[in-house]
């Protein structure tokens, strides 16, 4: 009996979330894709420094430093500087030195991305959409970055507006949730709960939902149920919360 599970794909990347929270990162090069990199990197937390002589950085680049968002080093690339880093970004115009840099990291366990050189990369940049928590990133796998960057905008022009507030208000609840049912043994139970509740209210409900809302609809939560939205937002439902969450 054939099973239908999906087929596998080879040659694409694994697309992570990678948590760079308080991570050393390392960028070497000033100009425009470094400028790219280092904002990247500063979206995500990370401790960044920069390394490129003063007449090659670009204006963004010279402002993220006279801002102090970034360490600079105001000269070449040195050996020494792998020293601590868990990460290097490497945007410089010198193919011999970027191959000698990605060499060194190699052999350090560094992960590190070359620009514009695909076999010299641990991993890609892909292009990204950006709405508070929703981030949205499209890769060709190195083939094309401008098409990355047709598709994104294709996709982003798809969206509803404040996507991202529906989903900062899905976090919120999701934590309410947690303090009121908190053991391990509720995890899938939660789970479950939290996705019937994403299913059942669109988007544009999910962003209307206040905190009043939240309180009375995490009272549906021991019986499993989703009311409709405009029971819990317009109080025509006739379900009375006592407080109790059906425990006691």
């Amino acid at each position: 009996m054939p099973h239908e599970y999906p087929e596998v794909q080879r040659g694409g990347s694994l697309m992570l979330a990678w948590q760079v929270r308080g991570r050393r990162v390392l960028v070497v090069g000033g100009g425009d894709v470094a400028a790219g990199r280092i904002l990247h990197v500063l979206n995500a937390d990370a401790k960044v420094t920069v390394i490129s002589p003063r007449d090659r950085l670009n204006p963004e680049v010279a402002h993220r430093i006279e801002q102090t968002l970034v360490d600079y080093v105001d000269r070449k690339f040195e050996p020494s500087d792998l020293d601590g880093v868990d990460m290097v970004l490497v945007a410089i115009d010198d193919p011999i030195a970027s191959s000698e840099i990605y060499k060194l990291c190699k052999e350090r366990k560094i992960p590190a991305n070359i620009a514009d050189v695909p076999p010299e990369c641990d991993f890609y940049f892909g292009s990204v959409h950006r709405d508070g928590p929703l981030q949205v990133m499209v890769s060709t796998n190195g083939n094309g970055p401008k098409l990355a960057s047709i598709v994104r905008k294709k996709i982003a022009e798809g969206l509803p507006n404040n996507l991202g507030a529906a989903i900062t208000k899905v976090g919120t609840l999701r934590k309410k949730l947690r303090k009121i049912a908190p053991t391990a043994e509720e995890g899938p139970k939660r789970m479950q709960w939290m996705s019937k509740v994403c299913e059942t209210w669109s988007l544009e409900e999910l962003c209307q939902m206040d905190d009043d809302d939240m309180e009375t609809l995490l009272g549906f939560y021991a019986t499993n149920k989703i009311p409709e939205f405009s029971e819990i937002h317009t109080g025509e439902g006739t379900y009375e919360f006592d407080g109790s969450f059906g425990w006691w």
